[in-house]
């Protein structure tokens, strides 16, 4: 038997963590195009979408009902009768 110590391989360096500013759980656009219908009350509920860019995922639901809840009120109003003229 040999009272030699075996060598031990040195530790390798330590790497750096590289924070190049991406995060793949921060919130980013989906760039849709969003085509305008020509109905402005319309167009700005579809516009509002945006703001469903800029938050986490748990966000999206608040703005997607609100645009929901603003177009449906758009198809009612078309169902709606017109007022009587005086």
């Amino acid at each position: 038997m040999s009272d030699a110590v075996p060598e031990t391989e040195p530790d390798p360096p330590a790497v750096e963590p590289v924070d190049d500013g991406y995060d793949p759980a921060a919130p980013a656009p989906l760039e849709v195009t969003r085509t305008p219908t020509g109905d402005a009350g319309v167009d700005a509920r579809l516009q509002r979408l945006a703001d469903a860019d800029h938050l986490a995922t748990d966000g999206h639901l608040e703005v997607y009902e609100d645009v929901h809840r603003g177009l449906r009120e758009a198809l009612t109003a078309l169902d709606a009768r017109p007022a009587p003229s005086s």
